[in-house]
């Protein structure tokens, strides 16, 4: 983390996004396919609206080389997940989000996390990660400052869901409400890129039945 702070110029980026329908197509599925597929957090369908989005910002799904100054550009979307451990803080790595769905990044997150509390987890599943999912949980807070996981160039943070009144056809109604909370390497990623990228990681998670046109 020093490193990566001492390193990269951060850019941060926060944005708020309403996650109503979102919370309400993840209770239908997990209502219908819960028991046999398991329960859908809302960490796989944040990784289904990046994979989606990156397709239209590769630039973020990369990885820069300090020393060498160059750039690798990915198709494939390999997730790094933080997590936290007795030992401290790790980054495994959910691969080819781009191939698997929902259920099956559900999963995969659950094993990872289940293999770095239990200290199971290999060297090739805490490395090779083109981009980085942060999230506290319940203890989310309203705004972070995620540390990028060097040498990635982007990494989005999760801050917490609470429920507020909002204005919706002259009308005040109660919708959840979550703030994302990213940050990226101002060298590789431009601002107008990053605020880009993220507004369109909002669009999906607010109009979610684009998660799944292709």
């Amino acid at each position: 983390m020093a490193e990566s702070k001492r390193r990269i110029p951060h850019f941060s980026y926060v944005e708020e996004i309403d996650v109503t329908e979102l919370e309400d197509l993840r209770a239908q599925l997990n209502q219908k396919w819960g028991e046999s597929r398991g329960k859908l957090t809302l960490l796989p369908l944040l990784a289904r609206a990046m994979v989606v989005a990156l397709r239209d910002f590769p630039q973020i799904n990369a990885r820069y080389d300090d020393e060498a100054g160059v750039v690798t550009r990915y198709g494939a979307v390999h997730i790094g997940i933080a997590t936290q451990s007795d030992g401290g803080l790790m980054v495994p790595v959910m691969r080819h989000a781009e191939a698997r769905d929902l259920w099956s990044m559900a999963a995969e997150i659950a094993r990872l996390a289940q293999a770095v509390r239990d200290g199971s987890a290999g060297r090739d599943e805490l490395s090779g990660s083109t981009i980085t999912i942060t999230s506290l949980g319940p203890l989310g807070g309203i705004v972070t400052t995620p540390v990028i996981n060097h040498p990635e160039v982007g990494i989005v943070g999760v801050n917490r869901i609470v429920e507020r009144p909002a204005i919706r056809n002259g009308a005040v109604v109660a919708r959840k409400l979550m703030n994302l909370s990213s940050s990226f390497d101002h060298r590789v990623v431009d601002g107008m890129d990053a605020a880009r990228f993220i507004q369109a990681v909002r669009a999906l998670l607010e109009q979610p039945a684009m998660l799944f046109v292709e």
